[in-house]
This record gives structure tokens, sequence and C-alpha cells, in this order.
């Protein structure tokens, strides 16, 4: 058989592959805090035990299993997670779909014609043959295929595949942190919810304490040792603490309306939402990462660590496009005037061809789109440390939220309980006319304070565990958002 005239171009060519280069920077990783960083705030906080940082459902640490069962609701049934999960899995498939273009590219054709051919553009005419020519009509079919291989040679297609794999990173750990960040608000929700529960709850108790006055002072006024004063004072505590009521209750149905938004329901669907504090336990201990470790745990960070690694790759694409590139390839083509004979080996014709492209002149947009791409990169790396500084940031400020709040909470029960018992000693007073309603009325007012201000420390601690759980990443993400090998491209 005669070998191909082409086939000595092609060799080296295919031999040329082997040796291609791969252009533009090599993504890096940042470096990571050192060991002994820390974030600015006392050595051992109140409730904290610094290491890894939590790992697991970490809302379970608050032992309330009907919270934990809105949060898996909320996991299955949330509608942004849903778009962030269908965003990924468009980012894995854009992975295949780069990948593809490092194989060979195959494909197939078929055609049938009917056709009339112009001698005339071919130079015969009637002078030929010593008369009109007449031009023939046939029908013509037409099978064919072809596969062409891109060598490659400075990377461009690889670059493109790097690029894709570290977007769809970021989009993982962008689903992740989506996660994490439902999971902390349905928490704050139900905490909230309890706490405004609590709060109609101890206002009503002071209503009765109100009401309670109202007829310490008209039992006096009826018995000639009260003035009409008296009963008015009080009568207004009572009326003034009832236009509290209808604001918490307004507070409650939106609190409510915004649970059943991250649970995926409307609020009728909702259930019952007759949650206390007391229903759930303070975590004894709140297991917070280091430094060194929260960089590579926070899914926020990894997204930004993974966004600045996709900039970079897309340096090396643009920096391969202002390289030459060549393209090997070969079609074979089946063409006769008889359906039925489509196959025969005598209607037989192929191609082999090398070609190549370089670019000469483009008015500077490849190499501005080079300089574009590394101001991406610039600005991708800027991102990503401000997201870290931002991080610690935020996880200092709650460590220090926690160290004050236990001993805020002391110094509000104590207030209260100082508050409870001067309350029940000027009532005392005042039911044996050693006193006026003023003093009662102050001093219920001073009590009344007292319990609220208790109950807003105790949802402040509560929501700052949630809130620590949180930024330090919790360890807890769904097996479907966990970044896949193909994900990852080798980092080099």
């Amino acid at each position: 058989m005669k070998r191909p005239a082409c086939f000595p171009i092609l060799f080296p060519l295919m031999l040329l592959a082997a040796g291609c280069t791969t252009v533009g920077p090599d993504y890096k990783p940042p470096e990571a805090p050192p060991e002994k960083a820390s974030y600015g705030a006392p050595a051992r906080p109140d409730g904290v035990t610094m290491g890894q940082g939590p790992e697991g459902a970490w809302w379970q640490a608050f032992a309330s299993p009907r919270l934990d069962a809105l949060v898996a609701r909320a996991m299955a049934g949330n509608h942004s997670l849903a778009e962030s999960r269908a965003t990924l899995e468009r980012a894995r498939e854009r992975i295949a779909a780069v990948a593809g273009r490092q194989l060979p590219q195959a494909d197939v054709n078929a055609r049938a014609e009917y056709q009339k051919v112009n001698l005339a553009a071919f130079g015969l005419s009637d002078s030929f043959g010593g008369g009109d020519i007449p031009n023939p009509e046939f029908d013509l079919y037409t099978l064919g295929g072809g596969i062409s291989y891109d060598l490659d040679l400075f990377g461009r297609n690889r670059r493109s595949l790097e690029q894709a794999g570290a977007q769809a990173q970021a989009e993982a750990r962008a689903v992740q942190a989506a996660h994490l960040v439902v999971a902390g608000r349905v928490v704050a929700q139900v905490l909230a919810i309890a706490a405004l529960n609590d709060t109609l709850t101890t206002e009503r108790a002071l209503l009765t304490e109100d009401e309670r006055n109202v007829s310490l002072t008209e039992s006096r006024r009826k018995a000639g040792a009260g003035t009409l004063v008296e009963v008015l004072s009080a009568q207004g505590q009572l009326a003034g603490d009832r236009a509290d009521l209808p604001a918490l209750e307004r507070q409650l149905a939106e609190g409510r309306a915004m649970l059943a938004v991250l649970l995926g329901i409307t609020p009728g669907e909702l259930e019952e939402t007759d949650f206390g504090l007391d229903e759930f336990v303070l975590p004894p201990g709140v297991p917070v990462a280091l430094p060194s470790a929260l960089v590579h745990k926070r899914p926020d960070i990894l997204e930004a660590e993974a966004r600045l690694h996709a900039a970079v790759a897309a340096v090396g694409v643009a920096t391969a496009g202002l390289y030459p590139d060549i393209t090997l390839g070969a079609s074979v083509t089946q063409s006769t005037s008889q359906a039925d004979r489509i196959t025969s080996s005598r209607f037989n014709a192929f191609d082999l061809f090398a070609g190549i492209s370089a670019p000469i002149f483009h008015g500077g947009t490849l190499k501005a789109e080079k300089r574009g791409a590394e101001a991406e990169a610039r600005a991708a790396a800027a991102r990503y440390r401000q997201v870290v500084t931002e991080a610690f940031g935020q996880v200092s400020g709650l460590l220090w939220a926690l160290g004050s709040d236990s001993r805020e909470i002391a110094v509000r029960y104590d207030a209260a309980q100082v508050a409870g018992r001067s309350l029940h000693l000027s009532r005392r007073s005042f039911e044996v006319g050693n006193s006026g309603i003023l003093t009662v009325l102050d001093a219920s007012r001073t009590y009344q304070r007292a319990q609220l201000t208790l109950l807003d420390a105790r949802i402040r601690q509560y929501q700052n565990v949630a809130r620590l759980y949180v930024a330090t990443a919790g360890g807890w993400v769904p097996d479907m958002v966990e970044p896949r090998s193909q994900d990852l491209p080798a980092l080099q």
C-alpha cells in the first residue's frame, strides 16, 4: 500500500505534541497564617475551646430535636440552595465540555442532492462535438466523516480545563457556604422566635402585676386611704404596657414568615413554633478553629481561593492565544449517484492534513486580553485577602462577645433579683400605707426593664454561639456538594 505523501509531515508534528509546553503563570496557593497566629481575642474566652473547629451538624449542640428537624427541612426545601446546587452541576458539566476539547474531534455528515451541471462553466459549448451539449441533471449522494486533533502546543486547552476545574471548585465551596448560611439563619430565626415567645410571656406576667397595682389602688381609694390620681397612674401603667403587645405579636408573625421562607414553604404551612429559650441547651464549649486551620475550613475563604486559581488559569488561556496552534486531521468521503452503492470502495476519497494558525495582527486585542486577565488575577488575590481579613475580624468580635456574655448575664440576673425584691417590698409598703403608688410603679418599671434586659442578654448569648459556629465554618456539608477530584485541578 502506498504511504500518503503528507505522512512525513504528520509524523514529526505528532511527536511535537509530546513536547508541548503550557504558557502562563502556574498557580500557587496563598500562604496560610502561622500556627501561632491569633484572633486578638482573650486567650481563653468563656465557653470556647480552641482547636480544629466544630465538626458534624453543629446545631445539634443545642439539643433540640425540633430545631434539628427544621434545619433538615431547610436543607431539603430551601429554593436558594436548589438554585446553587443547579449552578454547581452546570459548572461541573463545563469541566466535561472543556475536557472534551483535548480529545480528537470526530464528525460524520451525509447529504442527498439533485444537481444540474453548467458545462459552459468548464469551457464546453456548442462548438464541442458539433452541436449543443445539454447540461446533465443527476442525483448525488454523499457520506463522509472527519477527525481533527488540536496539538495544543502552548496549553490553551489545558489552561482552560484548569480554569473550569477551579471554577467548579469555587461553585462547590459556594454551595457549602450557602448551606452553612441557611443553617445558621434557621437557627438564628428559631432562637429569635423563642426569644419573642419568652418576651410575650414576660410582658403578660408584667401585665398581671400592673392589673394587681390597679386593683390595689382602687381598693385603697374605696377604703378612703387612696386618691383618684393613684388609680389613674396605675391604669396608665397598665395601658402603656398593653400597647407593647401588638408590636411583639407583629414581630413574631414576621419571624414565622421568614422561617417559612427559609424552609421553602408558605407561612400557612408552618406548624406551631411555640419555642422557648429553655428548650435549648447552651453548649458548654464551642470548638473554634485556629486561624491557621480556618483558612482551610471556612467555605467562603476556600471559594475565594478557588476563584483566585481560576483567575490565574485565565492568564494562561490569554497568554496561549498569543502563540501559534497546529491542528492535525483526516477525512474520508463516499460520493455516488446511486444510493445503494454509497458504501462501495470505488467511490472512496480521503484527505490527510496538517494546519497551522498564528496571530499576526489583531489590533492589540490579544495583548489587551492578557493584561486584563492579569489585572483580574490581582483583583482576585485582593478579594481573597479581604475575605480572610473579614473572617478573622468576625471570629475575633464573636470571641470577645462570648467572653462578656456570661458576665453580663450574671450581672443582669442579680439586677432582676434585686428589682423583684424591691417591687415586693414597695407593694407591701403601699398596702400598709407607708408609701404611695408612685413608688410601686417605679419599682414595677425597674423590675420590667430588668426582666427584659436579662432576656435580651440570654438571647444574645445563644445567637452569638450560633454565629460563632457559622463563622468557624461548622463541619457539616451535604455529600453532593463536596468537591470531587475532577473539580480540583492539580496545583502547580
